[in-house]
């Protein structure tokens, strides 16, 4: 039994461990720069571990983004605010576009990632792999295409709590599409370029004027 908690414990340090150095090289390359070979030499394990953990490079991405947008929903659900309950929609929604920002300023290539690997997980298995990430190995439900962007939790969780904030603060606004724009305008060329820049407060600020605009837009006609 004890060996059985110890192997339990190797094994979620283990994978603490590569994802924090697969977040680490996403500082200064793209996703398909980085090499199973090289997460395993930063992480301290064995290629073959990295490989029994997460399958492929795309799986690696893919758990990364799952590990990131979990803590930001956790946040987003009982955090203090105005991430957390609490706060007027249009300062909750301020808040999680710079959460945002943070974490892809953080892992510049993640949403490039989210763009390449999408795949349309169902929600129930995704919040319990998420909840169940240390022993092994979203928010919004609907019907999206497999191999869309809109299909894959991550933004799936983004674009629902966008959308939900949007339609709290002006009802009589198209919360959805609105969403969508905003958040899309994060996976364009030159925004990616920007993040890796070290520019992501230039990319913060800007997404907040947006948001403020768009708020206080005229009613549509």
């Amino acid at each position: 039994m004890i060996e059985e908690r110890r192997e339990r414990a190797d094994a979620a340090r283990n994978r603490r461990a590569i994802l924090r150095a697969t977040e680490e090289l996403l500082a200064r390359h793209r996703p398909e720069q980085i090499s199973m070979e090289q997460v395993a030499a930063a992480a301290g394990v064995g290629k073959g571990t990295v490989f029994h953990r997460f399958g492929s490079r795309m799986g690696l991405m893919v758990a990364l983004m799952q590990e990131r947008a979990y803590a930001l929903e956790e946040a987003v659900a009982s955090g203090p605010p105005p991430l957390g309950p609490g706060a007027p929609p249009e300062e909750r929604l301020t808040a999680f576009l710079d959460a945002i920002v943070d974490v892809v300023g953080r892992n510049k290539g993640l949403l490039a990632a989210l763009g390449h690997a999408a795949t349309a997980t169902p929600r129930p298995e995704w919040k319990e792999q998420s909840r169940h990430r240390d022993g092994g190995d979203g928010s919004d439900s609907g019907d999206h295409a497999p191999g869309s962007r809109d299909g894959h939790p991550v933004y799936r969780f983004w674009h629902g709590h966008t959308s939900t904030l949007i339609a709290a603060s002006r009802p009589d606004l198209d919360g959805e599409l609105l969403a969508h724009i905003l958040l899309g305008s994060l996976q364009s060329e030159p925004v990616l370029r920007l993040l890796e820049r070290g520019e992501a407060s230039r990319l913060a600020a800007s997404l907040r004027v947006m948001a403020a605009g768009m708020l206080a837009s005229p009613a549509p006609t």
